[in-house]
């Protein structure tokens, strides 16, 4: 089934800012998942969790960067499923990073066939959570603090 995520966020911070957060593995690994991303155009790299079964996910989520436009624009295939070459989840998440009212402008929009209609929901309710949680941390990063 064709399912569609689409957020919007804003960040008090420049695009460039922001722009790290998305590209660097160890950053991404802070607020979103382990990972071994580069920002290289058809780089295919994984993000990694613990399995889920009852979502019918093994925990490896199976990337291949689409397009980079420094700044302003990430995309990439995001696939997983339960495991052996099976995937029920197939689409594309790209970031669009907007300069607005002295900051950025972060749209996120995740699109592609999700079937499962318990894990459209977590990465509906995750991303946000995500990306609030990426606020959090440039936030403790410009004030010299770690956040817990």
């Amino acid at each position: 089934m064709q399912r569609s995520i689409t957020q919007k966020f804003f960040y008090p911070q420049p695009p460039q800012t922001v722009w790290e957060y998305l590209t660097k593995a160890e950053l991404m690994s802070q607020w979103l998942m382990e990972n071994d991303f580069e920002p290289i155009l058809g780089y295919d790299f994984q993000f990694r969790i613990k399995p889920i079964p009852q979502f019918e996910f093994d925990g490896i989520i199976y990337c291949k960067v689409l397009e980079i436009v420094p700044f302003r624009k990430l995309s990439y295939t995001w696939k997983a499923g339960p495991g052996d070459g099976q995937i029920n989840l197939d689409s594309i998440v790209t970031w669009t990073l907007v300069p607005k009212d002295n900051g950025t402008e972060l749209l996120l929009d995740h699109s592609g066939r999700m079937e499962n209609a318990d894990i459209y929901s977590a990465m509906n309710t995750g991303w946000q959570k995500n990306m609030a949680k990426m606020d959090t941390l440039i936030q403790a990063a410009q004030h010299g603090s770690n956040p817990v």
